[in-house]
């Protein structure tokens, strides 16, 4: 089953990197977040993916041509130029990258795409957030939902206090962090869907979330899988931060231990 990555986004609000690569080529202590996301995915046995490429799509088309050569050891005849493999320690995975446009909306990523999929079922992801979404659970929701679509959904992390105000005199009367439980349900990709997705897309001129997501969800055809773990974008370089410290500190949930 192949799995496809949005990762052709301009990432404006993290212009401090942005500005050079695409988000997902943005590390997360020595790695791009993409292959930390690809690795988890590749952790459940899911090794096929599609990344959609298209803002400096260049430099992650680049990182996948040179990865073989950047994690082996070899010996080079420089009169002849022939090159001799001696240690190769590389994942075993198959990727397509495609360039998707500049500009274009994910809906219009993810037809272009369409040909590459041949499967009746597969799985996307966006290319800037890590979780520990369990795969094999959700693809057991997606199948037994029956739907057409499913996406996986989290309360995240409170990142601002609650203030309890008077509404009649306008004093503060309390302040408390505001806890997981208080926030809403929020998309976080992970989604499966089957091909007839792609009946929703019109000709791709709209961002998935919005008409082709809202038309799924009128015809009741999307299933929200609720995942209950670790989940955190890296939208900002506060969240770069956040995600190296739990990976130097050894408690990066999304971290395959082999």
């Amino acid at each position: 089953m192949k799995v496809v990555i949005l990762a052709g986004g301009k990432g404006t609000r993290f212009v401090e990197e942005t500005v050079y690569k695409p988000k997902p080529m943005i590390e997360i202590c020595g790695k791009p977040i993409l292959w930390h996301i690809m690795n988890w995915y590749a952790s459940f046995g899911y090794t096929e993916f599609i990344i959609c490429c298209g803002y400096k799509g260049k430099m992650i088309k680049e990182y996948f041509l040179n990865y073989f050569m950047e994690n082996s050891s070899v010996r080079i005849d420089l009169q002849t130029g022939k090159l001799h493999w001696l240690f190769g320690s590389v994942e075993p995975w198959k990727v397509t990258l495609v360039n998707t446009g500049l500009d274009t909306p994910t809906a219009g990523r993810l037809l272009q795409v369409r040909k590459y999929i041949d499967s009746d079922t597969f799985m996307l992801t966006y290319g800037d957030g890590v979780g520990d979404v369990n795969i094999n659970e959700l693809l057991q929701y997606h199948h037994s939902s029956g739907k057409i679509a499913t996406v996986s959904v989290t309360k995240p992390e409170g990142r601002f206090g609650a203030v309890k105000i008077d509404d009649q005199t306008g004093l503060v009367q309390g302040f408390r962090e505001k806890a997981r439980v208080d926030q809403s349900w929020v998309n976080i990709g992970f989604a499966v869907f089957s091909t007839d997705v792609f009946d929703y897309l019109g000709n791709g001129s709209s961002m998935l979330e919005q008409r082709p997501y809202e038309k799924l969800a009128d015809d009741g055809q999307m299933s929200a899988y609720h995942h209950q773990g670790f989940w955190s974008p890296m939208d900002t370089i506060k969240d770069k931060l956040y995600l190296e410290n739990l990976v130097k500190s050894n408690n990066a949930p999304w971290i395959v231990k082999r």
